[in-house]
This record gives C-alpha cells, sequence and structure tokens, in this order.
C-alpha cells in the first residue's frame, strides 16, 4: 500500500494509490460545514461515501457540530440552522469557505492604498483580511478584540479600537461607545463584512447590534467595500444593514454561480471576483 500525507489548508488529507481515503475529524467537520452552507443540508450515507469512513462516524461527526450549534441534526443526516437571527459559533463560521476568505483577503489587500483611513469589520473575513494586512502602512479602525489581536504585531499599522461592550463569544464591540468613534471620524474606506447579501432585501446582519454598528461606519467613510463569500449570496438575515446602492464593490469568490453574477452585475455596486 502506498500512502502518503499532504498538507492543505492546515488539514492533514490521507491518500491511498492516488484515491481519498479517509480525512481527519477537523477536515470532514470543515467539509461538513462548507457542504451544508452551500446546500442546506446533508445525510449520513452522501458523506459515508465521500469521506469514505463508516456512518457510524459520521453521525459522531454531526453530533459534535451539533453540540456546537453549527447545525442542526434531522433523521439522517442534518442541515443548516434556518433561522434569520441565528449565528453560528465564530470557530464554526471560521473554518467555512476558508480558501475563499483567503482569495478575498487578498484581493481587498489589493484594493487599499497605503496611508488610508480604513475601518475593518469584524467576523471571519474581517479576520482573515486582518491576517494580510499586518504589513501595510494603514490606519485600522475596528470593533473586533479578533481583527485586533491579528493586527497587534504589525510596526506599521496605526491600530483603533472602538469603545463598546464586548459580545463574549463573538468578540465584536456594540453599543453606544462603539458607534460614537465613528461619528467622530471620517475614514477613507469602510470593508464590511455581512452575514447575508440579496438583490432584493440588501445586506443583512445576524446580530441587531451589530447591525447598528456596521450602519453607523457606513456613514463616516467615503467608499464602502464588502467582503463577503459566495454562499451568502441570496440569503437574507435578521437585520437589515443597507440596500446594495449603498456599497461601492462587493469582493466575493469564484464559486458564485452565474445567474447570481449576472443579476449583481447589473446593479450598481462593482462585483469584483477573486481568482
Amino acid at each position: 500500500m502506498t500512502c502518503v500525507f499532504e498538507r492543505d489548508l492546515n488539514r492533514f488529507v490521507f491518500w491511498k494509490i492516488g484515491k481519498e481515503y479517509a480525512l481527519r475529524p477537523g477536515a470532514r467537520h470543515q467539509r461538513i460545514l462548507e457542504i451544508i452552507s452551500q446546500g442546506g443540508h446533508v445525510d449520513v450515507e452522501t458523506l459515508s461515501a465521500e469521506f469514505a469512513v463508516s456512518p457510524a462516524t459520521v453521525r459522531r461527526d454531526l453530533a459534535a457540530l451539533g453540540e456546537r450549534g453549527a447545525l442542526l441534526r434531522v433523521y439522517r443526516g442534518a442541515r443548516r440552522m434556518t433561522s434569520a437571527s441565528y449565528e453560528p459559533p465564530f470557530p464554526a463560521r471560521a473554518v467555512i469557505n476558508a480558501s475563499a476568505k483567503a482569495k478575498i483577503a487578498e484581493t481587498v489587500n489589493a484594493m487599499l492604498e497605503d496611508r488610508q483611513t480604513v475601518i475593518l469589520d469584524a467576523g471571519t473575513t474581517g479576520v482573515a483580511i486582518a491576517e494580510r494586512l499586518v504589513e501595510r502602512d494603514l490606519t485600522i479602525c475596528t470593533p473586533s478584540l479578533r481583527v485586533a489581536n491579528a493586527l497587534l504585531p504589525s510596526s506599521s499599522i496605526r491600530l483603533m479600537v472602538t469603545g463598546g461592550i464586548v459580545r463574549p463569544h463573538e468578540q465584536s464591540l456594540v453599543g453606544p461607545s462603539a458607534i460614537s468613534i465613528f461619528e467622530s471620524y471620517h475614514f477613507d474606506v469602510y470593508v464590511m463584512t455581512v452575514s447575508a447579501l440579496d438583490a432584493v432585501n440588501g445586506l443583512t446582519e445576524w446580530n441587531i447590534e451589530d447591525a447598528a454598528i456596521k450602519r453607523a461606519a457606513l456613514a463616516s467613510a467615503g467608499r464602502i467595500i464588502v467582503a463577503c463569500d459566495s454562499s451568502k449570496f441570496g440569503q437574507t438575515a435578521f437585520a437589515r444593514i443597507c440596500g446594495i446602492d449603498a456599497v461601492d464593490d462587493i469582493v466575493t469568490d469564484d464559486n458564485l454561480e452565474t445567474s447570481t453574477k449576472l443579476t449583481f452585475d447589473a446593479l450598481s455596486a462593482d462585483l469584483v471576483v477573486a481568482s
């Protein structure tokens, strides 16, 4: 038997004679979350065949993800949480479409100019972008402790963190103190992340407090860049942020369906596909 280990996005994949044989649990969990984010549901038998593991192993994977609040267990499988106000846990979201978020981050990095003043949003995509900006000459204001932590090692970033109340698991800052900083400054660019994006319903957020922060940031910036992976297109979350006409650019990945791309190409915002 010929076996090799291949490293891919910090995951280890086990191969047997050129064919994928089994993924480690963390890699299986990531793939399950990616499938459910795109299709809305998964079933045990299909996953068992894809991963070359037993149905019992898949059921344990789904149980573990269900305990983390990342999905809802149903008969013979699992499905995505359907509530528009349900916010999946940050660790679960961080592994969904990680490669797409990395491409988006690189594209956003290329769109920013040195010495600009930038608002960088919370969320998993915001953290991915922050990790690409550590060597840039920028003033960055963020309502996210996770984003701030990613930028702390930089000697060239002038880092501003909003005040406010910390949302414990998300580690975003909300409330009147967080909003007030955006009333005191004018920024060149706002890099906004969103929970969902729809041609009719616009940009929406799971959490009403985060949505209030985004609306305040929106009003204080000259250019609005939305960073959003393709799985969030055509979705609507609970709290409205703004319409599509309020933003300048939407950066997404190349997994966007052709029909969706044509719809957004016809709107006022420029659609930028990260390759």
